[in-house]
């Protein structure tokens, strides 16, 4: 077995990685397609996205403030840059006249009853092109019983997106045993890059964030994770920005607000124009 390296430190985390061509970290190589659909999940104008993620039906069911989709979230899609949902809540409820562009939940199996980590494909790539999507998101379990398979869900995810101009963005699953930290976090998203994921998904750490947005070549974006006091999100929001993100997935701290219209405005705030927290927070108030 070979023997595991010594982690480096040099991040150079004060240096921004150069996109010749392009907007977007890590993606100025890649086909016009794929690009063209990166540049409508994220916004050219700021290179970052606020997505509004409500996939967490797949392994979860109705969890509160998605019971009912066409009434709780509809109404936040047109102030999100981006969807995150699965192709049946896609088909089902959101009306296919909406702008918003759509990353889509493109694996699953088991159910918060089961392992998690036994995750498998769970949409063909051309259902997908059919559904006029911008990006597949597939779990990946860096450390995690099923491990290898998800890695591979990813890879062969990746293959097809790069047959046919679909990114692919990683997510980055933290097992309940295992530590959220900056040095487990840098590992996971390196590989899910290393091996061709167009951007990562990933946790925020107060410590050391700006190591795993610096040693990632390709965009991260911030999960938005448990529902937070909404200054508290806004300021994690903010801290994950100025630290290299280049964007949020948030789901729980948007739609579980007392006020998600109001709460999503802040956050975009806050990640496309560097908005203080406590400037969005009061906004979120006064909304």
């Amino acid at each position: 077995m070979p023997e595991a390296d010594i982690e480096g430190n040099r991040y150079f985390a004060d240096q921004v990685q150069q996109a010749p061509g392009f907007f977007l970290k890590g993606s100025h190589q890649l086909d016009w397609g794929m690009k063209n659909r990166l540049a409508r999940v994220f916004d050219p104008r700021s290179g970052r996205t606020v997505m509004l993620a409500v996939d967490h039906g797949y392994f979860q069911g109705p969890t509160t403030g998605l019971e009912r989709v066409d009434v709780n979230i509809l109404p936040l899609v047109p102030y999100a840059d981006a969807l995150m949902c699965t192709r049946g809540i896609l088909r089902s409820t959101v009306p296919s006249s909406s702008a918003t562009p759509v990353v889509l939940r493109a694996s699953g199996g088991p159910s918060i009853l089961k392992e998690l980590s036994h995750e498998e494909i769970a949409i063909d790539i051309d259902d997908a092109l059919r559904l006029n999507v911008c990006a597949l998101a597939v779990q990946v379990f860096i450390g995690g019983e099923f491990e290898t398979q998800t890695v591979h869900n990813m890879t062969r995810l990746v293959d097809l997106g790069l047959r046919y101009g679909m990114p692919v963005m990683a997510v980055t699953a933290v097992g309940k045993e295992m530590a959220r930290d900056a040095r487990y976090l840098r590992m996971a998203c390196r590989i899910c890059a290393e091996l061709g994921a167009q951007f990562v998904k990933t946790y925020y750490v107060a410590e050391g964030f700006e190591t795993v947005t610096a040693s990632c070549p390709v965009p991260i974006v911030m999960a938005g994770g448990k529902k937070l006091p909404e200054l508290d999100a806004l300021t994690m929001a903010y801290r994950a920005m100025q630290e290299g993100a280049a964007g949020v997935d948030m789901g729980r701290n948007i739609f579980q607000s007392d006020s998600p219209i109001s709460m999503i405005q802040a956050v975009s705030k806050v990640v496309h124009e560097s908005m203080k927290p406590t400037e969005a927070y009061d906004l979120y108030k006064t909304s």
